[in-house]
């Protein structure tokens, strides 16, 4: 049984005093908010030690009082220098410096990108240490921090290839301009489908074959300077006929849409939480220890690309055990150059310390065993398309029995909130159709950034909603399903706007090379096969009641 209708409140009786009124506290407590937490503000500015603001977690759903929850930062812990807002941030942890790549010099985002991460890393702190039981923990997260889990595949390639592309105007970016004068972003992830679609549109061979590895490397590279030909086309052929060319070969075509053109489809949740199943015995599942909240949580994850695995990175830091469901070979982008340690730089970066299975769930054998694993864990995190966990035998009613105390966080992009014609719910398409390209125009001219925004923030997204999951979970003693997308994180960051900090730029110069930021961040990386890879935004410690 799927319970469907209230909006779930996993926090409901959990009260927090919230000091400071900076974004990411503006944030994190709309998102407790909607989870049913009751905010109290407290007085007066920010404490030294948490200049960037503070959410105390006061009584647990309970009634228990108590003295976890996290303190917001500028910079991390043993920092070479001292961001003092956004644009600070920016510019050292080289935001900035991969949003500009492909406009001619680092830039920083005009929105307050970093802080909003931050916001959402704060209110998964809080819900983590919630969920931990009789002893809370009390985080720190630093906006620098949260900077750094956005850059972080940038800078592991970076140094991986011994240097990453410099800022590259050459060519046209995306996106595009037709004849009649529509603004549209294309995609595909199928090389096939890209030449057939330059084809029937006249392109020359050569243009669309030196186009394609430029086109598929912009998540990677953040530019994307395509031959002048292939713009050329689209700018001398009327929008319809473009769309009809991309329906017709497989290519999504989506034009970009102002803030206010985007409906208010604001879920009931921002994690669409739901109860799955009857009555479970959670005695036997996850007993959380001293330590990091999450310590001894199973997670099985089936993801791939950048904001599922990023979902489950973030949960590995608060402690779980997160074990990767791989097909036979491995997740293909494993050999994605620049390799380190025979691995691709970038996915380490977004999948280390996890365990890893390979499982054909093509076959019969596969799926038991698949079965078999994912019964055992906690959490099923998964982006496939919708209806594939349910052809695998692994949705929630397949579960409800075998797994009846089970999270289901199934990673989507568009959540039935996409365009009209089918466009892949990557990140540029979301960013275009959601509102964020308007947000970022600069001179008048709107595009999405090349910095992969919303695979980021929706990864983020992805992992408070697993917290949120088991906070509800506790209370309900049932499974619960929970389904977050792209396009949340669009929302999310069309709701706050555009930036409202200091209007003069940072007098700090930003960084022009990614590798530049581990010196200045020292103890937020470690070190795997030569290659820097971010340690966890937050640093926590347990606190118990009584004790500061």
């Amino acid at each position: 049984m799927i319970t469907d209708g209230t909006p779930m409140a996993p926090l409901a009786g959990v009260v927090v005093r919230a000091i400071g009124d900076t974004t990411p506290v503006r944030v994190a407590l709309d998102r407790l908010r909607a989870a049913g937490c009751d905010v109290v503000r407290g007085e007066g500015p920010p404490p030294a030690s948490a200049p960037a603001g503070r959410i105390e977690l006061l009584a647990t759903p309970e009634g228990r009082p108590s003295e976890g929850g996290c303190d917001l930062t500028w910079a991390p812990p043993g920092s070479t220098v001292a961001p003092e807002d956004e644009q600070d941030v920016q510019a050292l942890c080289g935001l900035a410096h991969l949003h500009g790549r492909s406009l001619g010099g680092a830039r920083p985002l005009p929105i307050d990108y970093a802080s909003v991460c931050a916001g959402v890393l704060a209110s998964q702190a809080v819900m983590a240490a919630v969920s931990a039981g009789p002893v809370g923990a009390r985080s720190t997260v630093s906006v620098a921090g949260a900077a750094l889990s956005a850059a972080a595949p940038y800078i592991a390639e970076s140094a991986a290839s011994g240097g990453g592309p410099s800022t590259v105007v050459d060519g046209t970016r995306p996106p595009f301009r037709s004849l009649d004068g529509v603004v549209f972003e294309i995609e595909t992830l199928d090389p096939e489908a890209w030449l057939r679609f330059w084809t029937a549109l006249g392109a020359p061979t050569t243009a669309i074959a030196s186009g394609w590895p430029l086109f598929q490397r912009r998540f990677a590279t953040a530019v994307c300077p395509l031959p002048e030909e292939l713009s050329g086309i689209l700018a001398s052929t009327r929008f319809d006929r473009t769309r009809a060319v991309g329906l017709d070969t497989g290519v999504g075509v989506v034009a970009l849409r102002p803030p206010g053109a985007v409906p208010d489809a604001r879920p009931n949740s921002p994690w669409r939480l739901r109860g799955v199943g009857g009555p479970a015995d959670l005695r036997s599942r996850w007993a959380p220890r001293e330590g990091a909240p999450l310590a001894g949580l199973r997670v099985v994850e089936a993801t791939n690309r950048i904001q599922g695995p990023l979902a489950g990175l973030l949960l590995s830091f608060l402690g779980a055990d997160v074990v990767r469901m791989e097909p036979p070979g491995g997740d293909p982008m494993r050999g994605v150059p620049p390799l380190a340690g025979g691995v691709s730089a970038r996915f380490t970066a977004l999948n280390r310390g996890k365990d890893a299975v390979e499982i054909d769930l093509a076959s019969r054998e596969g799926r038991k065993s698949a079965t078999a694993l994912v019964a055992e864990a906690d959490v099923l995190l998964y982006n496939w398309p919708p209806g594939r966990a349910e052809r695998f035998g692994l949705g929630m009613e397949d579960l409800a029995e075998r797994a009846p105390g089970l999270v289901h966080a199934h990673v989507d992009g568009w959540v039935d909130e996409g365009p009209e014609d089918p466009v892949p719910a990557t990140d540029f398409p979301v960013q275009a159709h959601g509102g964020i390209a308007h947000l970022l125009a600069e001179g008048g001219r709107p595009a999405p950034s090349l910095l992969t925004l919303t695979d980021v923030l929706g990864g983020i997204i992805a992992a408070e909603a697993v917290t949120a999951a088991l906070a509800l979970r506790s209370r309900l003693g049932t499974g619960v399903g929970a389904r977050t997308g792209l396009v949340d994180a669009a929302r999310l960051l069309r709701e706050v706007g555009r930036a409202t900090g200091r209007e003069e730029p940072s007098v700090l110069v930003p960084v022009e090379d990614p590798r530049c930021v581990v010196d200045l961040f020292p103890d937020s990386f470690t070190t795997i096969d030569g290659v820097p890879h971010t340690r966890s935004p937050w640093t926590s410690a347990p606190v118990e009641v009584g004790r500061r």
